[in-house]
């Protein structure tokens, strides 16, 4: 058994190095085996950020599997576009075309039927609902990729390198463009079903394995079984000692990692890495727990949602609700229950088109 750590601040200092060793390129090689077939594109033509950043959410031209054709005539056509360009005199939009990563993308998808996408540390999970919810994040063409990215807040994390390396000991008088290579990257893991139910996050501090979170903030029944928790403990914790462990040089043995259980629970896939750090969610713990769990030389502790009445259990709000609506609605909801919001949302549309109607009549 490890010596107990005696001191410990809340977390731990960070490099750039220790950064760069959690996006996507740099871990997988070392656990393709024990993760989900994924493709890495890069480098990326300097023009797909320069995309993703830019206003509003539409597709690349050429990213639809299939064109739609204008039904208008050349003359009706050309009427109105000169009607739109009358109301409104904004400066049009830049187009943007991405003729051979569309053909990458296709590849991928032609390899592993369907895709899910993610940049160099962030997925897009936040913009799951823009597809059907049936296979969410499921993306069999160009356009449902770029519609995943083009939807999400979560991705913008990786477009800044500034951001990407504020947490960093280095000095920051220079861009971290600058002083630090950085290139934008694209993933395409191979997608299937997952039962989230199974999904767990685990926190490794110093090289010691100090805390097990479900990721997936819903109740299920198993995991009350003391038999099933005993049972995933041994296997998260082997499956730590086995192929992660000792692996993490750059970090100092401080880092976190998502895992998939088998449905026997007795093995895992690796989902993701993530630095021991503010930016990672600690979900069931906070980091105080885990600094003090740290500090005590005792085995893994496992947090799971132990009741539907938990405080951390998901109730009737769909998750990252936030970006499934436009903040002035959310405001407008002031905590209301959905019924009442969905109420006097209505009352809202319908006054605005009566005044609408009202100023209609005035003019004729």
């Amino acid at each position: 058994m490890p010596s107990p750590i005696t001191e410990l601040t809340l977390f731990p200092t960070l490099t750039r190095d220790a950064i760069l060793s959690f996006q996507f390129s740099s871990w997988y090689p070392k656990y393709s085996s024990q993760s989900i077939k994924s493709t890495i594109i890069r480098p990326l033509d300097p023009e797909f950020k320069d995309y993703l950043d830019s206003e509003g959410v539409f597709i690349p031209e050429g990213a639809e599997d299939t064109l739609i054709e204008s039904t208008l005539s050349d003359d009706e056509d050309e009427a109105e576009n000169h009607d739109d360009s009358d109301e409104n005199e904004d400066e049009p939009r830049r187009k943007f075309s991405f003729p051979e990563l569309d053909a990458k993308i296709r590849a991928a998808i032609s390899k592993y039927t369907a895709v899910f996408p993610k940049l160099n540390f962030s997925s897009p999970r936040d913009a799951a609902w823009m597809l059907p919810a049936s296979s969410p994040m499921r993306c069999t063409s160009p356009a449902d990729v770029y519609l995943l990215l083009k939807s999400s807040d979560f991705i913008l994390h990786d477009l800044d390198p500034e951001v990407v390396f504020e947490e960093t000991v280095e000095e920051k008088s220079q861009s971290a463009s600058d002083t630090y290579p950085y290139q934008l990257e694209l993933i395409l893991r191979k997608w299937y079903p997952v039962d989230h139910s199974r999904e767990l996050r685990c926190f490794v501090r110093r090289e010691r394995l100090i805390g097990i979170s479900q990721r997936d903030p819903n109740y299920y029944d198993f995991w009350n079984e003391t038999t099933t928790q005993r049972k995933v403990l041994d296997a998260v914790t082997n499956f730590w000692e086995t192929n992660i462990k000792g692996k993490w040089e750059a970090t100092d043995g401080n880092y976190v990692f998502d895992i998939l259980l088998t449905v026997d629970l007795t093995r895992a896939h690796i989902i993701d890495f993530n630095p021991y750090a503010p930016r990672t969610d600690p979900l069931l713990f906070t980091y105080d727990e885990l600094q003090t769990l740290a500090l005590k030389n005792l085995e893994p502790t496992l947090r799971v949602i132990d009741s539907r009445n938990h405080p951390a259990a998901t109730r009737n709000a769909p998750a990252h609700q936030h970006n499934m609506v436009p903040l002035e609605a959310l405001a407008l909801s002031q905590g209301r229950s959905l019924e009442d919001f969905t109420g006097s949302l209505q009352e809202e549309i319908m006054k605005s088109t009566l005044e609408d109607d009202m100023a209609g009549l005035s003019m004729t």
